[in-house]
């Protein structure tokens, strides 16, 4: 009497070594997208966290993969660049089994279903061996994903082609064993992406179309009959792919499912996003202390950017974008800590101006919009549109004129990325209540923090016109 079937969380070493231990274990064969639903339905009912990891999509992109899966669909991913299309693609890996049996036999190039092999080689040596000497190997769940970016990709790299070295064996050319198999037919019983369709050759989409339409292969006219199991997705950037003659029609037909992502819609969510993807240790002998207006201005700055007339539209502004300006202000603020003995290092106004380096080549101009300004000038642009968009937040929900007051007394700073933060202190001896209520940090707990609010404040004022702004020596200056 068999066994119970074996759980998909059995370790590998107590996992059958052959075809008769296989069928003793109860394992029974399921398509990968069988294997998928059995373990989303579990973890949907379960009340799993589906996605770990990904933030800003529980209502929108989600819900649309989960109905995907249930529905046994391939699926196109369609956003612009840095909406998290790849990831979403690689976390679907997570559904599948922690490991799959295959037959483990020499000349086989793809993981055969032990049960059900599709290969001529895999066939004949099941039929002349006893179920005992035919050995099976696992394959875990984190080898059965691969993915591929369009541009450069040929047929032969993901369909396949004739191989010149077995024909000369004396293989004939119209049969299985003349084949050196693409990408695509050694992810049978996995999951193949393929990024940036519309950048996808013809001749491969119409490869694609026939993988997806029949399941089966044809390579230079000879029709080897595959039943391929696999699950495939695509990646796509709408302006790209809704264009006449990139993506052939007969593909298009054939995905099942468009998910389309989007950027985060509220600040609060695309800050949550590069807080958790920064990979920044705050922490070590310099720590650096975030004010949180400063991380509103980093993401602020990438929203300003995708609603910008500078910037192409259809190009998009990546969520890199902002993860590289955080990763360049809080190195700006640890240099100053390390070089003046400061700590906690506290990121200024004055660091963004070294988000140029982090900038350049991320933004791609709107020819027609820009009015030949350069990048640079965009950037400026930018930075000070958040700037302006963040204080007044910050003086419509605390006013703020009291801290406005101790400026029009005549006060006139110079800041600097590289200047002391005691040298605000001096300037400002007596610091307001309005300090403490209007950030997240005390003003008055220390004078780094201190100085970041000064700039802040000033920088605030200054776009709203109430006080004027001088550079000399690379020094800024700000009076009344």
């Amino acid at each position: 009497m068999p066994s119970s079937p074996i759980s998909h969380n059995t370790p590998l070493t107590s996992r059958a070594r052959n075809l008769a231990e296989l069928r003793e274990s109860g394992w029974t064969s399921k398509t990968v997208k069988q294997e998928i639903l059995v373990n989303f339905t579990r973890m949907l009912s379960s009340d799993e966290e589906l996605f770990p990891g990904i933030v800003g999509y529980e209502d929108t992109v989600i819900p649309e993969i989960n109905i995907a899966l249930l529905a046994g669909h391939d699926m196109l991913f369609l956003g612009e660049k840095g909406q998290a299309k790849s990831r979403l693609m690689r976390a679907l890996v997570r559904f599948l089994d922690e490991a799959i049996p295959y037959l483990d036999i020499p000349g086989v190039p793809i993981h055969e279903d032990p049960f059900a092999p599709i290969t001529s080689v895999a066939k004949r040596f099941v039929a002349e061996h006893q179920e005992a000497e035919i050995p099976v190997a696992w394959w875990p769940r984190e080898e059965r994903y691969a993915e591929r970016l369009s541009p450069g990709t040929k047929f032969a790299d993901i369909i396949g082609e004739i191989d010149p070295s077995k024909l000369t064996s004396g293989v004939s050319m119209s049969t299985e064993e003349a084949l050196h198999f693409g990408l695509i037919p050694r992810m049978h019983r996995g999951i193949f992406a393929m990024n940036e369709l519309p950048e996808l050759d013809e001749l491969v989409q119409v490869g694609l179309f026939n993988i997806l339409e029949e399941r089966d292969v044809q390579i230079r006219g000879y029709p080897i009959r595959f039943d391929l199991d696999i699950f495939i997705l695509f990646s796509a950037n709408p302006s790209t792919y809704n264009r006449s003659g990139k993506v052939i029609p007969q593909l298009k037909d054939r995905i099942g499912s468009i998910i389309q992502t989007h950027y985060p819609r509220e600040r609060e969510v695309g800050i949550e996003i590069l807080q958790q993807e920064a990979g920044v240790d705050l922490g070590g002998s310099f720590p650096v202390q975030v004010p949180y207006f400063m991380a509103e201005i980093i993401e602020e700055i990438t929203a300003q950017g995708r609603r910008s007339k500078y910037v192409d539209q259809a190009s998009g502004v990546s969520a890199r974008f902002s993860l590289s300006n955080y990763r360049a202000m809080v190195a700006s603020a640890r240099q100053r800590a390390i070089v003046l003995g400061e700590s906690p290092a506290v990121p200024r106004i004055s660091d963004l101006g070294h988000l140029y380096s982090s900038s350049l080549g991320k933004l791609e101009l709107d020819m027609m919009g820009s009015h030949q300004m350069s990048e640079k000038q965009v950037i400026d642009a930018l930075i000070a549109g958040a700037v302006k968009s963040v204080f007044e937040q910050y003086v419509e929900q605390f006013g703020l004129a009291e801290i406005a007051e101790i400026f029009k007394k005549g006060v006139r700073i110079e800041v600097g990325d590289m200047l002391p933060s005691s040298a605000y202190a001096e300037r400002l001896q007596i610091v307001p209540p309005a300090w403490e209520k209007a950030f997240e940090v005390n003003a008055s707990e220390n004078e780094a923090v201190r100085a970041s609010c000064v700039e802040f404040v000033l920088a605030g004022l200054y776009s709203l016109d109430h006080i004027s702004r001088a550079q000399k020596h690379g020094k800024v200056h700000f009076e009344f």
